[in-house]
């Protein structure tokens, strides 16, 4: 198996294998849901894991084989597990690292859905969570307990871009010997690799950047091997969320361009940043990419760029940040990030629609609050649609 230094060159050919005696370039897919046995001595023995080889596409396939040899390798982690969705890759790791009577620390601010799991279904299983401001050290250590297990976040934090400090999140885990989990979908390994930082497990929502087109729905974890075999061997087993081998394909391919994509969406958000940020009908740009922003302070220690992913709160009332979402053309009404397209969505309406009115004030998510994902398309085809929505906002404000 092939290892590079650079991740230029493991996105394409980390994890790969010869497959097949036709020794194809492209992975094959094995579209199968389970395998025979030459016999049933050897059907025992791979039941037992005193063999290796496959017994059923649920508990693993070639194809995902190859993906998450590729993904571990590109979080630098000894190994990855994939899943069917984000959220199943979320709901296993939480859900096979905890049990009734343990405690979860994590950030005020989350994903919608991941949000509704800690915050509704969690407690009724009687896990404890604790909801804390990340990138506050001090407010991490004080939330421990002593049935404290896990400290799950992400940065940059979804959908305000708010930067956690990963050093402090590790070095706390460790002191308190809990398992760490950060969700990096915002940043992709190509631009944060949290296991360098000590962090346990690094999440993806492999839905966005890893697949990069918009047409697969997946997750990984990626981390220490005992860590990553607990997880197949129980929840994502047990409760099934597995990646299809057609899905796992399709990443794999997208896997390929990833660091020529995320180097364009990187480019273009740090763009639409700066403009925005100069924009009269603009009060406040959130992204890691401006020299305002707290988390500037990590690039090139953390991060190597601020992201494809920016948020940016309108002035005025909701109406106006909904005429300026309706006038959009160009940019694409929809979530989700990393595909080619721009897209752009309204979180108290959509991806944190959650969370009760109160949840988003205290999550300091706005109803003005609007979240971009750069897209692939020329700057300035962007800013021009862009421009044309934010007249309209305005306008809107003198009609009212």
């Amino acid at each position: 198996m092939w290892k590079s230094e650079h991740i230029e060159t493991n996105t394409i050919h980390g994890g790969k294998t010869r497959q097949g005696e036709f020794g194809p370039l492209a992975t094959p897919i094995y579209q199968t849901s389970t395998f025979v046995f030459d016999s049933v001595e050897q059907g025992a023995e791979r039941f037992a894991g005193e063999a290796a080889g496959h017994i059923y596409s649920r508990l693993g396939n070639p194809t995902v084989d190859e993906l998450e040899a590729r993904m571990a390798l590109l979080e630098n982690t000894e190994a990855a597990a994939a899943f069917g969705s984000g959220m199943g890759a979320v709901s296993a790791a939480v859900l096979g690292l905890l049990k009734q009577g343990d405690h979860l620390v994590t950030s005020h601010r989350l994903y919608g859905c991941t949000f509704a799991l800690f915050n509704h279904q969690l407690p009724a299983f009687g896990i404890e969570v604790s909801f804390v401001d990340l990138a506050d050290a001090q407010a991490v250590k004080a939330a421990i307990r002593p049935n404290t297990k896990v400290i799950y976040g992400e940065t940059p934090i979804n959908p305000c871009l708010s930067v956690a400090n990963l050093d402090d999140i590790a070095a706390i885990a460790k002191a308190h010997k809990l398992v760490s989990i950060i969700d990096n979908t915002f940043m992709s390994p190509v631009l944060q690799q949290p296991a360098k930082h000590g962090i346990d497990i690094v999440l993806h929502s492999a839905t966005k950047f890893l697949n990069g087109h918009g047409d697969v729905v997946a997750g990984i974890l990626c981390g220490p091997k005992d860590l990553i075999d607990q997880i197949k061997m129980t929840t994502r087993k047990d409760m099934g969320a597995i990646i299809s081998p057609h899905d796992a394909w399709l990443i794999i391919r997208g896997l390929k361009t990833l660091h020529l994509r995320v180097a364009r969406h990187n480019e273009n958000a740090q763009k639409l940043a700066e403009f925005l940020s100069q924009h009269p009908m603009v009060a406040k740009v959130d992204y890691p990419g401006l020299p305002g922003h707290p988390g500037f302070a990590l690039l090139g220690k953390q991060m190597h760029g601020g992201g494809g992913v920016l948020a940016f709160e309108l002035k005025g009332n909701f109406d106006q940040a909904v005429t300026f979402m309706n006038q959009l053309q160009m940019c694409k009404r929809a979530v989700s990030l990393g595909d080619a397209e721009t897209l752009i969505q309204h979180p108290a309406s959509m991806t944190h629609s959650t969370y009760e009115p109160e949840e988003l004030a205290a999550a300091g998510i706005p109803r003005t609050l609007i979240r971009l994902a750069a897209g692939l398309e020329h700057l300035d085809d962007i800013v021009a649609d862009l421009s044309q929505a934010l007249q309209a906002a305005a306008a809107h404000e003198k009609a009212a």
